[in-house]
């Protein structure tokens, strides 16, 4: 711990700090500001609410009550970034068809589409023209670096490009549309959508960000939850979703509503008074996973030079070297799927690694194919 003393922290993306461990964090970086002299550094477009509250019924929360602005005049230089103009629907309430969607989009030469499922992405991108690219989580890293690399190539030559993606391209994903297209979500997510529209601020004229309601609801939980909370701050005459205080009051109806904000009791295992003086430093570094992966399986892919890397792995071993190159083609499915894929014989064990039989597994457009066909509500980026 010495070695964070007197040091500055930057969390980038702050928006995504899970709700359920959104106690403990603000604890530890309380602790390390109050003791140690950590600065820490807020980065997002759209600051979470983060300032103690409590209302009825909800354990108070205790917040960061120290933060402030580094900028001088934040409201000068929100407007001045102002990059985008943002088309919210007047109706929030009736879906609209894939194939309305998909008709409007071929009517713009360059557009990003995000959409909240991965079965939606594909859908959608089964209506568009042949040459469409599609993103998702289910491509290995290695893919996607090589769609976002040609995307970028072709946005820097002006040259059409069409894009139906999950939401994955909305955080460190550098892409400048001129238009993007958002299936309604969390403010939070349709903010950072825009952030992909216009981003450098090179158009003769604002980019154009169209918020639209898709056919099949977020999944359940968290996300659903985000996409209940802005249909009901839209509701009034006042859509303007990019305006500075809608943030804040997103995350406060987002923290309030959550059912726990520690939801693993990380900070009765840190507290002496609650254990007869013992602190459960093991059982609190257990339980903290911001990322659940237990009902997910990883599994190496065929994609460009992983089968080679296949056979040297199984006469070599797991090197750390080889493991590195392996990681490119990893992809995570959720386990139930995983066990069809062994029990067909489409995924075998390599020293010890899942890796991928033949090649009708993978799709060279949309990556991971069990039967053309995937669980909806588990497969979210």
């Amino acid at each position: 711990m010495h070695n964070i003393v007197n040091s500055v922290v930057i969390l980038d993306e702050a928006q995504l700090l899970p709700p359920e461990f959104l106690q403990p964090v603000a604890d530890v970086i309380n602790l390390l500001a109050v003791h140690y002299g950590v600065t820490f550094v807020l980065s997002t477009a759209t600051q979470p609410k983060l300032e103690s509250f409590h209302s009825v019924g909800v354990q108070p929360f205790r917040g960061l009550d120290s933060v402030c602005e580094i900028i001088d005049d934040p409201d000068v230089l929100y407007g001045a970034l102002e990059r985008v103009e943002v088309h919210v629907p007047s109706d929030l309430t009736t879906p609209r068809s894939w194939d309305s969607l998909a008709n409007e989009l071929v009517q713009h030469p360059s557009v990003l589409c995000i959409v909240n499922r991965r079965d939606d992405a594909r859908r959608l991108y089964q209506l568009m023209p042949e040459a469409t690219l599609h993103l998702s989580a289910l491509m290995c890293g290695e893919h996607r670096s090589r769609v976002i690399a040609d995307i970028k190539t072709r946005l820097k030559r002006k040259e059409p490009v069409r894009v139906v993606s999950t939401q994955l391209v909305e955080a460190g994903v550098d892409l400048d549309f001129p238009v993007v297209y958002r299936a309604l979500a969390g403010l939070d997510s349709i903010a950072q959508a825009a952030g992909r529209c216009n981003r450098e601020g090179k158009l003769n004229s604002r980019g154009q960000v169209v918020v639209f309601v898709p056919p099949t609801p977020a999944p359940p939980g968290l996300l659903r939850q985000a996409a209940q909370i802005s249909l009901s701050l839209l509701a009034g005459s006042d859509r303007n979703i990019l305006r500075r205080n809608l943030a804040s009051q997103f995350f406060e109806h987002l923290y309030v509503r959550a059912p726990s904000l520690d939801k693993q009791g990380i900070t009765d295992l840190l507290t002496c008074d609650a254990h007869d003086g013992q602190i459960q430093f093991r059982t609190a570094a257990e339980r903290f996973r911001l990322i659940d992966d237990s009902a997910y399986q990883t599994i190496l892919v065929w994609y460009e030079k992983s089968p080679a890397l296949f056979e040297e792995l199984a006469h070599v071993g797991p090197t750390r070297y080889l493991m590195r190159k392996l990681q490119r083609y990893a992809v995570n499915i959720p386990r139930h799927l995983f066990l069809k894929l062994e029990k067909q014989g489409d995924v075998h064990l390599i020293r010890g690694i899942y890796a991928q039989v033949g090649d009708r597994l993978y799709d060279e457009s949309l990556g991971v194919v069990i039967d053309g066909s995937i669980a909806p509500d588990e497969l979210v980026a």
